[in-house]
């Protein structure tokens, strides 16, 4: 299997300088990184890549079987590390990409630098149990999924503006819903599902290298609660709050979303 080609991976920036590997979100490919990499590849190696499914992927590489969990995500970006042979990386994960980190890392420490984890959620569903605040009842999951298997363009149409944020810059969410409708609607259910449904917070205490959690100060999908749980649960991580609001600050706000990576790319070293 081609890799590079499956996953369409992109190394750009400076040659020999530290590694920053940028991994998209649900719904989105490698270009919702472009406002960012300008100010990147200026100081950095960086290393850009579409999840299967997503973008320029190789579309025939997919199945349910290895991506109905998070696990065969996380078994693609090991592989894209192993293959590239760059050295450690710090590995921006946003939202659901998120958790790929946590979970790689905590299985191949060596392959990472450190993680920053934008816009992190370990899962979305409240637990009235422990007190813990997703930001979703299961009703709430319950409904989102069967709107979004019902008539997935509908639900993107409707979502990706509440996901994005900033209403009064409504370029950014039609940015948004572009995106999700580019994406196979089979394929999209499948992945919602597994970005949902999934409870990844026992893994955060699995992590040992050095971690950046960057929330956005409103934030739809994942409140500042989720920030602040990923925080505590990771030891030695840091917290920093973004001005950006809305669940993409890559987008939102390019300039602080890249400062922040930067800085912690300089100190995490």
């Amino acid at each position: 299997m081609d890799v590079r080609s499956r996953n369409h991976v992109t190394v750009t920036g400076r040659s020999g300088a530290p590694v920053v590997m940028l991994a998209h979100g649900f719904g989105c490919d490698q270009n919702m990184w472009r406002l960012v990499l300008p100010a990147l590849e200026r100081d950095f190696t960086v290393v850009l890549f579409d999840h299967v499914g997503a973008g320029r992927s190789d579309l025939s590489t997919w199945s349910q079987e290895r991506y109905a969990t998070l696990d065969g995500y996380v078994d693609d970006v090991l592989e894209i590390c192993n293959e590239l042979a760059l050295g450690p990386v710090t590995f921006v994960g946003h939202s659901v990409s998120a958790m790929m980190g946590v979970l790689a890392a905590a299985r191949e420490p060596g392959a990472f630098a450190g993680l920053v984890l934008l816009a992190p959620s370990p899962c979305f569903v409240d637990d009235p149990a422990t007190g813990y605040r997703g930001g979703f009842s299961a009703a709430d999951i319950d409904e989102l999924l069967e709107s979004l298997e019902a008539n997935y363009l509908g639900w993107s149409g409707a979502m990706a503006p509440v996901i994005m944020g900033n209403p009064e810059r409504p370029e950014l969410g039609e940015e948004l819903t572009n995106s999700f409708c580019r994406t196979d609607p089979d394929i999209a259910r499948i992945f919602a599902r597994v970005t949902f449904l999934s409870d990844n917070r026992a893994d955060l205490a699995r992590v040992g290298v050095p971690t950046l959690v960057a929330q956005c100060s409103s934030d739809a999908i994942a409140p500042p609660e989720v920030g602040a749980y990923v925080h505590a649960q990771i030891p030695g991580s840091r917290l920093v709050t973004l001005n950006a609001t809305g669940h993409c600050p890559q987008l939102a706000a390019p300039e602080e979303t890249a400062a922040a990576i930067a800085a912690f790319v300089g100190t995490a070293r």
